[in-house]
């Protein structure tokens, strides 16, 4: 049984730091100016024996609830109101402040289990700090240096404290989970089997990992909250209010998928902000990790020069692609308005020809169905192998009605076919004098593979291999 913490505080205490530690690796986003964090992030965290559900939250601020910072709050307050426990966080170097002992009253309110952290308490510049936090009427602090790793151990101990019937069946899941592999191996190194228990039913598909990119102000976030039907996501009309890759999990028609948000993409040369930077690099992280990426692009300026890129970007890391044309109940209505946006899609993005394209608006949840469809659909192209019989047969037609060109005098030879790989599909093609064949005949065989095999809007891979000539070894008799 696993249990969920929510790390709160003010602004640049340290909060995505702790978060970073807890998970074990660098997801969320850290640097030293404040209000870096904005949308809530969950992590599967490991401390000692107890395996929970911890969340980094943007930083606690007094502002109107109509404002960026007050949205941010709202978050904020949800996640404690979603969490079996509370990591309150504060800088033991800075000491308290007034916004701590404000959002400390908070905290109380909540009515859940509170933990506070007094955290960069390395060296004894912090000590101070440390005996000052009792004051907050929360407990004992427990000092740590989340940079560092220092104090884990005693915030291990403060959680066992705060939460201890969660914790107790955390940490008996972990004992049972670590005696069982002893055991096996145990059994192997002596010569033994453990009898395999009952064969349970099989798992469900794992989920499909969608990355949904953008320019800023798309409505990526909006268009994910209206697919959750929850606010989960910080949605405002500022443009560029995400920046961290969030991941969230839905549940559409009895499928799963990992939904990523992503912070929106500008032209490389226009980026000068060192945290912007590091957000679109999180974002392309995303993409290389995706396996379809929902290209959301303003119905209203469609196929600018920057959504022609982004789009380009997903072909080359040879992920599927989806285009989705947000905002659509702001597009003029015109009859025959979105069959003319395909058109400029297949002219404007030929390297995935066919590419799915639909229509949605996040504000009124039109055409959600349509793309999530669309979605399963090119997974499934994605994802899909033909048989190497199909193959050669089809590279014979293709050879007799257009036979390659004849280089330097010299026929090319194309001998066979065969798909090593999909996701993307991946195909091999033996012939005679691979760097000779031109670009504009791999083009051809490429477009005949998508229209033959129906592999439309995925990136199709091509190489061409030179077969292993028997008598190259052998030596040549005088």
């Amino acid at each position: 049984m696993s249990f969920t913490i929510a790390i709160v505080g003010r602004p640049n205490v340290g909060k995505s730091t702790l978060f970073n530690r807890l998970v074990g690796k660098r997801v969320a986003l850290v640097d030293d100016q404040p209000g870096v964090t904005r949308d809530r992030r969950e992590g599967l965290a490991r401390l000692g024996d107890l395996d929970f559900t911890v969340v980094d939250t943007a930083g606690l601020e007094e502002a109107p609830g109509e404002s960026l910072a007050g949205r941010m709050r709202a978050q904020t307050e949800a996640a404690m109101a979603d969490a079996d426990g509370i990591l309150f966080m504060v800088d033991a170097r800075a000491g308290l402040t007034p916004a701590d002992r404000a959002f400390a009253a908070a905290v109380r309110k909540a009515g859940k289990p509170v933990v506070l952290v007094a955290n960069k308490s390395e060296g004894r510049a912090a000590s101070a700090g440390v005996y000052e936090a009792f004051g907050l009427g929360l407990g004992e602090p427990v000092g740590i240096s989340a940079e560092h790793g220092e104090g884990l151990s005693d915030l291990y101990d403060a959680l066992r404290e705060a939460l201890p019937e969660a914790t107790e069946a955390a940490a008996a899941v972990t004992r049972a989970a670590v005696a069982a592999e002893r055991a096996a191996k145990a059994a192997a190194r002596d010569g033994f089997t453990i009898a395999e228990p009952e064969a349970e039913p099989a798992e469900a598909p794992r989920p499909v990992r969608i990355a949904v990119v953008g320019r800023p102000n798309a409505g990526k976030s909006t268009l994910i909250n209206r697919l959750l039907g929850a606010d989960r996501l910080l949605t405002g009309p500022e443009a560029g209010i995400t920046r961290d890759s969030i991941a969230v999990d839905l549940d559409w028609n009895g499928r799963r998928f990992e939904i990523h948000d992503t912070a929106g993409m500008r032209r490389k040369s226009k980026i000068d902000d060192r945290l912007e930077k590091m957000s679109v690099a999180d974002g392309l992280d995303a993409i290389r990790f995706a396996e379809v990426v929902v290209l959301l692009m303003d119905a209203t300026a469609p196929f600018e020069e920057q959504d022609l890129r982004i789009a380009d970007l997903v072909e080359r890391e040879g992920r599927a692609l989806v285009l989705a044309l947000s905002k659509w109940d702001l597009a003029e209505s015109e009859a025959g308005a979105l069959a003319r946006l395909r058109e400029q899609a297949a002219f404007r993005l030929p390297q995935v020809a066919g590419l799915p394209v639909v229509a949605v608006s996040g504000l009124t949840g039109a055409g959600l169905d349509r793309l999530m469809q669309a979605v399963l659909d090119i997974h499934a192209v994605w994802n899909r192998r033909v048989p190497t019989h199909a193959l050669n047969r089809w590279l014979d037609t293709v050879l007799d009605a257009h036979p390659p060109p004849a280089v330097a005098g010299r026929r090319l030879k194309l001998n066979y076919i065969t798909q090593p790989k999909a996701r993307p599909p991946s195909f091999v093609l033996f012939c005679s004098r691979a760097d000779a064949v031109p670009d504009s005949y791999r083009r051809y065989l490429i477009n005949g593979l998508r229209d033959a095999f129906d592999l439309p809007g995925t990136p199709i891979r091509l190489t061409l291999r030179e077969k292993a000539n028997p008598y190259a070894t052998r030596a040549t008799r005088k």
